[in-house]
């Protein structure tokens, strides 16, 4: 008689997961629900910003300059040159429910590449759709120039057009309603041009506001 033996190979034991499985589904349900809230949150809260823009219709404060004048300018044999210049800046605020907060404002006049003037002002307020405008006045000082330099202000005198470089900023921070306040800066770099034979000013775009 033949018998069969069972071989002695290897046990399998199965184990039951149930428990684990419903464990590991409840954290991905909480994890699912918590993103759908914040996704829902994110939503809202951009709605709410632009309604909130559409309704308070912010507009950026600028500075520009809004009128000049030459008021002397001359140069002798030695290359010393003498000038006056006025000139107006004007800081604009176009928001009827926001004030702004001027400050570092700092600008420096330049003629053919030397610095002939800064021109800063101390922090300001500008209040709803208003503005402030400060009248600099550069006075007159010998400022010594270089043979080059001395040579294009004499040709600009005798094409009766002298241009100055006019470069700076002001930092300003006003506040949007309840979206929060804005702080950037405003920044002038332009030239500015004018007839030295009668101090007239040419006008001209310059401006911190974005064209």
């Amino acid at each position: 008689m033949i018998r069969h033996s069972q071989p002695n190979g290897p046990k399998i034991k199965v184990l039951n997961y149930s428990g684990t499985s419903n464990q590991s589904a409840g954290v991905v349900w909480c994890g699912a629900i918590i993103c759908t809230i914040l996704t829902i949150a994110v939503i809202i809260g951009g709605i709410v910003t632009f309604i909130g823009y559409l309704v308070i219709h912010p507009r950026v404060p600028y500075v520009s300059v809004m009128d000049a004048h030459l008021d002397h300018i001359q140069i002798d044999y030695a290359g010393i040159l003498e000038i006056q210049v006025t000139i107006l800046i004007r800081a604009q605020n176009g928001n009827e429910k926001a004030h702004a907060s001027f400050s570092d404002s700092s600008y420096s006049l330049s003629l053919n590449r030397e610095v002939v003037a800064q021109l800063v002002a101390p922090p300001f307020e500008v209040g709803k759709n208003s503005s402030v405008d400060f009248n600099y006045v550069v006075p007159s000082s010998p400022i010594p120039l270089g043979p080059d330099q001395a040579e294009d202000v004499d040709a600009g005198l005798k094409k009766d057009l002298i241009i100055f470089d006019l470069k700076g900023s002001s930092r300003v921070r006003w506040r949007i309603g309840s979206l929060g306040s804005v702080r950037y800066l405003c920044r002038l770099d332009c030239q500015l041009r004018f007839h030295p034979l009668n101090g007239t000013y040419i006008p001209s775009r310059c401006s911190s506001k974005a064209k």
